[in-house]
């Protein structure tokens, strides 16, 4: 009989809010985390303007030690250790002091690790200081570096492992780790995705000018999901973590629930029609939505939000299209629909975790947030839904099942189903 699995610990570090109560406060206010960078400005980047968390190092103690610390240049690790760390604190659990967790886990997902690392590590081989790499560097550079310090920080002996599939990362450990104790293989697990900030990581996509380079002065202005004037993403950086858990073992030990994961789907596009390694295939799209609303027991009318990918490209209203399709509801008859992109611009392999954090959030504080930077609607997405499905403020609506997706580079797609949890079901 497979297990009913619930969330019973949130953390986050995101551009507008380190902390689980900061980042809370932030996305039903509609606080923005865009500034503006002298540094991308002074390497030409024509988009000068992200997102990336903020806090003093001397935080960083609170979280690994001096031995850990030493040498230290990886800004992903860091984000994806405080969200991880906080998430275990927050579901009430300790660090193993002798005997691992057998029955814990970790699936915590990155893009690229550790990009300054990197850097920093070339130029001393180049310059022929290969002895002065230091012991860390391997560690903070391997792809699996995230998982790696989180299992021994709190000393998980299940399976402590890294995924990654572009900006569906952290939506696809969400569900990995569902299927994992769902399976019996697990009790709990810790699952999230990280991404590094910096001009290394984000210099890429400023070169496809998939960026928007008119905002440099308004960076709040920015990020425009959904909006007629969109004209890019804003990139953006952070970690987000989730406990998951069986029901009956947070029931034990008397857990906060936050939510219940229903189930979900992930599919790839194959880049073949509409899909390319940059581009969507609708088909897919649509098939991944349909397949995880199967695996869940949800039908369509019973959504009441849906936290989009929406990343403010010309892909927006496709994306609309391709849920209203999916779902096969229009107009009045569409579930209300949002993006956390707008406050935090489009944080990468970290996106889907932070997004999974504020759709669950939404369940259990009772609140749809709004979107900002996109009064001026795209016309193609009103003539598919209507206008009061995308709310500009947050609304005081207590929904029921949200629906998060995340979509990425190399045609590949997730799609989760979280229901608020209610003691008498």
């Amino acid at each position: 009989m497979s297990k009913r699995v619930v969330i019973t610990g949130l953390g986050v570090a995101a551009p507008n809010g380190v902390g689980l109560e900061r980042f809370t406060q932030a996305i039903k206010n509609g606080e923005s985390g865009i500034r503006h960078f002298e540094e991308m400005e002074k390497l030409k980047f024509s988009c000068q303007i992200a997102g990336q968390p903020e806090y003093e190092k001397e935080f960083l103690n609170n979280y690994m030690n001096p031995v850990q610390l030493r040498g230290f240049n990886s800004t992903g690790l860091e984000y994806g250790v405080i969200a991880g760390v906080d998430a275990w604190r927050d579901a009430g659990l300790t660090f193993s002091q002798n005997e691992p967790y057998w029955d814990s886990g970790i699936i915590f997902g990155a893009g690229m690790s550790s990009a300054d690392k990197y850097r920093e590590a070339i130029y001393r081989v180049d310059a022929g200081n290969v002895r002065r790499l230091g012991s860390s560097t391997v560690i903070q550079t391997m792809a699996s570096g995230i998982s790696a310090y989180l299992g021994g920080i709190i000393g998980c002996g299940n399976i402590v492992t890294t995924n990654s599939s572009a900006c569906t990362t952290g939506t696809e450990a969400v569900l990995m780790g569902y299927e994992r104790i769902q399976s019996g293989k697990a009790t709990r697990m810790l699952v999230g995705s990280c991404s590094d900030s910096g001009p290394y990581v984000w210099g890429g996509f400023d070169a496809m000018r998939i960026l928007p380079s008119q905002y440099n002065s308004n960076p709040t202005a920015g990020s425009r999901p959904m909006s007629a004037s969109a004209s890019g993403f804003v990139p953006g950086s952070g970690g987000g973590a989730l406990i998951l858990e069986t029901l009956e073992s947070a029931l034990e030990r008397n857990a906060t629930i936050y939510a219940e994961v229903l189930g979900g789907a992930q599919n790839s596009g194959g880049q073949r029609g509409s899909g390319s390694i940059t581009a969507p295939n609708n088909q897919a799209v649509q098939r991944c939505i349909i397949g995880a609303l199967q695996n869940a027991g949800v039908t369509a009318e019973q959504i009441d939000t849906i936290n989009g990918h929406l990343t403010a490209t010309t892909k927006d209203a496709t994306e609309i299209t391709n849920w209203s399709t999916a779902l096969g509801l229009t107009g009045a008859d569409f579930p209300y629909i949002n993006s956390v992109k707008s406050m935090i611009g489009h944080c990468l392999a970290a996106s889907g975790s932070i997004e999974c954090v504020a759709s669950v959030l939404q369940l259990k504080e009772g609140f749809v947030f709004g979107n900002s930077n996109c009064e001026d609607l795209h016309p193609e997405i009103a003539s598919v839904i209507s206008r009061d499905r995308i709310p500009t403020k947050t609304q005081a609506i207590a929904p029921r099942i949200v629906a998060k997706a995340s979509f990425g580079f190399g045609d590949v797609n997730a799609c989760v189903l979280f229901k608020k949890y209610e003691v008498n079901e």
